[in-house]
Parts: structure tokens; sequence; C-alpha cells
């Protein structure tokens, strides 16, 4: 009888390990918060086709727009803690903490952090026609025109606005903020001249640096970009302490289990060094970082900290 109990008990042990080995063992679902084709959505699907050949189970993108983003990370809130659905978690929720009262989910409450993947660059550019080439010389422009430099944005509370109102905090600048309906609009007002300046997403103002239809004063990251060496970063550029890099992140519901939460980690860490993900990566002008959980704990905690002070300072509402 004992022989037995101990023979079930054996193998009861036994299948519990295969079971905890065998995670993966269906589609496991990353949702988006915003449309296909953007920024985020483009990051995930450089990564995932290669975590999918590591972990030998695939990654379905699933894009769930609306609110800001606010809408996906809800779902994703209250979806089953079984590590199978995953969100795709970007500085946006870091932002609508402290902009948005009455959020139905909180990053620490409500999420487990798995791996940063990337971080996204800002480039702060100006209309060729403006009369300054540097950082410096933008800031000594607009304190000798108050109010008479404007800077654009893709909207009241957007990263390029909080980016504007921490650059004037740090700074001094009496920049006129002007908001619009979107990141394009914006960028293209300040190639036609109707707006002087704009702190804009790398990926999407690269093109135009190039043709010079506008004039790249700096970058937002905490050093150099690999891709645009000679940008000099605006906090070695007489802003100490000024950094506008957006967090790109694989999450999980809160009570996620141990096992997924390592083994989507060392997938990710893994793809991110090979070296097709890492150029196509650099590519779209976001810097590869990966590391463990705690990591990203970190980066988040840091972010949610820093828009919460710009976003109570400015007194900025939700649009």
């Amino acid at each position: 009888m004992i022989a037995r109990f101990v023979l079930t008990i054996a193998t009861l042990l036994a299948c519990g390990a295969v079971q905890a080995q065998a995670y993966p063992n269906k589609p496991i679902k990353l949702v988006v918060t915003f449309p296909p084709g953007g920024g985020t959505d483009v990051v995930a699907r450089t990564v995932v086709p290669r975590m999918s050949e590591i972990l030998g189970q695939s990654i379905v993108v699933e894009n769930r727009p609306g609110a800001g983003g606010n809408v996906g990370a809800e779902f994703v809130a209250k979806s089953p803690a079984d590590g199978y659905t995953m969100v795709l978690g970007a500085s946006f929720m870091s932002i609508n903490q402290s902009l948005t009262p009455g959020l139905p989910w909180n990053i620490a409450r409500d999420f487990d952090p798995i791996v940063l993947v990337v971080m996204n660059q800002s480039l702060l550019v100006v209309h060729p026609s403006v009369a300054a080439t540097t950082v410096k010389e933008f800031i000594a422009l607009a304190k000798a025109k108050p109010g008479g430099i404007t800077i654009a944005s893709s909207g009241n509370g957007s990263s390029a606005h909080l980016g504007a109102e921490l650059f004037k905090m740090l700074t001094g600048a009496n920049l006129l903020h002007v908001p619009y309906k979107g990141a394009a609009p914006a960028l293209n007002d300040v190639i036609g001249g109707h707006a002087n300046s704009m702190l804009v997403d790398m990926a999407v103002v690269t093109p135009h640096v190039k043709s010079g239809k506008v004039r790249v004063l700096g970058i937002g990251s905490p050093k150099r970009f690999e891709g645009m060496p000679d940008v000099p970063t605006i906090a070695e550029s007489g802003v100490p302490g000024f950094e506008v890099s957006g967090i790109i992140a694989f999450m999980f519901p809160a009570g996620a289990p141990p096992e997924a939460i390592q083994r989507i980690n060392a997938a990710t860490n893994q793809a991110l060094q090979t070296t097709e993900v890492r150029e196509r990566l650099t590519a779209l002008a976001t810097i590869p970082v990966g590391g463990g959980p705690e990591r990203l704990a970190e980066a988040f905690r840091i972010d949610v900290e820093k828009w919460g002070k710009v976003i109570r300072a400015g007194n900025i509402k939700a649009e």
C-alpha cells in the first residue's frame, strides 16, 4: 500500500514537471493597443516571429486600439492570468495613469512585468527657417521671443506634448504649445513652416531629416543613437536630466505563472540577440534592451513618476 502511494505521488510530481516544461502548449495572444502599422505594432511583428520559433509555439498579434491604448490595456488586465494573454505595454500607460482619472487598471497592481523589449527615441526638430542649429541656440531664441516660438505635438497629453513641457520646465524656454490631432498633421505643419518645432518619434521624422525638410537639433535618449552618431543628446546639449524615451514591453495580467514569465523573458532576450532582429529594430530607430522583469518594473516606476510630475506641474488635462 505504501509503495503504491509513493508511486502515485512520484507519478503526480513527474506529470507536474512535464506540464511545467510543456509551457507554452497552445498559442499565446499578444494584444497591441494601437492599430496595425503603427510604431508599436511594427516592433511587435519584428520580434514575435523569432520568439515563436524559439518557443515552438505561435504568438498571435491582436490589435485592440481605442482610448489612447486604454481599451487594450484594460482587456489584458481583466484577462485570465494563465500565461496565454499578454500586452505590448508602452509609455502611454505611464502617462495615462496620471493623466486619466479613474482608470480601471494600474501598472503595478494589474500587470506582471516580463521584459523591456525596446526603447524608442524622439528627435527635437525645427523648420529650416528657424535661426537655430543647436539646442542651446534654440533655447536662447525661445527666451528672446517669449511665446513666439511654437512647438507642435500630436495632442494634449501626448508623449510629444509632455516632452515639450519637460523641455520647458528644465530650460525656462517659453515655447507656445500647438496641439494637433495626431503626429502626422503636426509634423506636416512643421515641414510646411506653419509650426516652428516638434519632439517627434525618430522613425517617423528621419526621412524628412535626410531630405532637409526639417533640421534636427538633438535626440531625447540618454546616450547617442548608433544609427545617428553625429546627433547629440538633448541632455548633453545643455539640458541635463532631459530624457524622452518610449517604453515598449511585454506584460502579463497580474498573477501569471512564474514559469510563463521566465519562458517569455528568455525567448525575448534570445530573439533580441539575433542579428536580423537587432538590425531591423535599429532600422526602425528603436534600441533593443532586454533584461529581467525587474528592469522593466523599474523603467515603468521611473516613467510614472517623471510624467506624473510634469502633468501636475503643467496642470495638463486629457483631451
